[in-house]
């Protein structure tokens, strides 16, 4: 949902925002003021889309939700170079129009996605590491994992017992194979 938000934010400009004003009577009154209203309501939606996604999508109970946190920042600002050079790139470096013809499109946005993905990642990353500092100087052993409290165990439970079944499996097709004549080599 808050990445609909921001797309129609991006996409409410010009000519919207003229016939928004000329409805109301104000004019150009409100383009201008949508122009510059428009980049903090941004902000403000992609910081908290990334706060939900840093809290929301780990297996583990997080202390509080931060609004903010290093690595959101890092990954906010790795979003906005990523994207500028992207932008830059296919606009004036690429021929994807040539190589993929009327699929360009598709592609380009595929590779934004897995830019934009890969900075999210890595400001989760950055989070974690963070973290993992904040536990090893309280004296837990954080060097090889860090240690919070899991959300929900049940499907690693589960991955768990298809393991164990799928070795039971094994071993039972294994020993009748050994008992059948000419079963071992």
């Amino acid at each position: 949902m808050l990445v609909a938000i921001v797309a129609v934010i991006l996409v409410v400009s010009g000519p919207v925002t003229d016939a928004l004003g000329s409805a109301l009577g104000l004019g150009e009154a409100v383009r201008d003021a949508w122009d510059v209203a428009k980049w903090p309501l941004l902000a403000v939606v992609v910081i908290l889309a990334v706060g939900l996604l840093y809290y929301a999508t780990p297996n583990v109970r997080q202390p509080r939700f931060r609004w903010i946190s290093f690595g959101a920042l890092l990954a906010i600002v790795l979003l906005v170079i990523v994207s500028a050079g992207f932008a830059l790139y296919v606009a004036n470096f690429s021929n994807y129009d040539r190589t993929y013809g009327s699929l360009a499109g598709i592609v380009v946005f595929l590779l934004w996605l897995w830019l934009s993905n890969t900075a999210l990642l890595l400001g989760a990353e950055f989070n974690a590491e963070l973290e993992r500092v904040r536990q090893l100087q309280a004296g837990v052993r954080a060097e090889e994992r860090l240690h919070l409290p899991r959300r929900s165990t049940s499907a690693l439970e589960r991955a768990e017992e298809r393991d164990r079944e799928g070795l039971e499996l094994g071993r039972r097709i294994r020993e009748a194979h050994e008992r059948q004549p000419g079963g071992e080599e």
